[in-house]
């Protein structure tokens, strides 16, 4: 098994503003430059100046393609004619596997039963293999490296790799750069690739900033981590916001979150839902479940924020129609 980015500064340790601005060049002409959305009605109701960075009008729908082809793009020559892995439950599967078919590397993806239908067939539709498993019941990351080690695939993770969290950084890069200085920042949390990235921009670029992780509240693994000071495990939460089912925090996005974010945030589904419908009243914006949470903690945030400048990250709009529909019905 080899890891991506072998050849490269970055895979020695924690990745650096720098990074970032490097994977931006290479991001250049594959990733979308997603637009920055305000809203009137927002910023009245709230009091506040809100900018809300479009992820979820990313190419394949979702930040994730930043990081995946910043780390495949790295690949050596041999890691490209092997191919690679990754697991996930929908939106780093898709972007691996539309780098992987931008840059000709064969992609197997290891993706939960309950994995989005519009996720699994985007995948597939990307040219990958999906191999099936139980989130609740098998261990993914075990599958993964075994898979590396059988097939000598190069494994690339979701979120704990130092080229996936540069990629991700470049989101909030170009916030910063269309809108200036913030003075705070929501960032949906799962695995820690967005936030870390995300952190090291706004160090760079907006360092008076607040930047806030926001996590669902059914799985608070990373409130608690940086609580007690260590990487906290738990069981596969059970929410609505798929993309931040995760277990626990990176051994590369930890100590960047440790220390550099301002605090920890969690959002309820019912606050999940009712930020989806006003993305879609106000904003015109289909936005998955997991791409709300940032606006959720904002929105019972509001009190504090009065008068501030408010940055958002959108992070993926990719939700099954039907579900999508049934959840805005209520």
């Amino acid at each position: 098994m080899t890891q991506a980015g072998t050849d490269g500064a970055t895979a020695a340790g924690s990745p650096t503003y720098e990074d970032v601005v490097l994977a931006h060049a290479r991001v250049a002409g594959q990733a979308h430059r997603t637009p920055v959305v305000t809203s009137r009605m927002t910023d009245e109701e709230l009091g506040a100046s809100f900018f809300f960075k479009c992820e979820n009008l990313q190419r394949m729908g979702a930040f994730k393609f930043r990081g995946a082809f910043n780390a495949l793009s790295r690949f050596s020559a041999e890691q490209r004619r092997a191919g690679v892995v990754a697991y996930s439950s929908g939106n780093h599967a898709q972007a691996v596997a539309l780098a992987a078919r931008v840059l000709g590397i064969p992609a197997t993806i290891v993706m939960p039963l309950d994995a989005p239908a519009a996720k699994l067939a985007a995948t597939k539709g990307y040219g990958a293999e999906v191999v099936p498993y139980d989130r609740y019941a098998q261990d993914r990351e075990e599958i993964g490296r075994e898979l590396a080690r059988t097939r000598g695939l190069t494994l690339v993770p979701p979120y704990d790799h130092p080229d996936v969290m540069a990629g991700q950084g470049t989101a909030a890069k170009e916030l910063f750069e269309e809108v200036g200085e913030l003075d705070v920042l929501f960032v949906p949390l799962g695995g820690g690739g967005l936030l870390s990235g995300s952190l090291l921009s706004a160090g760079a670029l907006s360092p008076e900033c607040a930047v806030y992780g926001v996590e669902p509240e059914a799985g608070d693994d990373g409130r608690r981590s940086l609580r007690e000071g260590r990487i906290v495990h738990i069981e596969a939460p059970r929410t609505i916001a798929d993309g931040a089912q995760t277990q626990h925090l990176g051994e590369h996005t930890f100590p960047v979150i440790r220390e550099r974010v301002t605090d920890v945030a969690t959002a309820t589904d019912a606050e999940l839902v009712a930020c989806m419908r006003l993305f879609a009243s106000r904003m015109k914006m289909v936005v998955e479940p997991t791409g709300c949470l940032g606006f959720a903690a904002a929105r019972a945030r509001a009190a504090e924020l009065r008068g501030k400048r408010v940055g958002v990250i959108v992070s993926g709009g990719n939700v099954d129609l039907e579900r999508y529909a049934e959840l805005l019905a209520g």
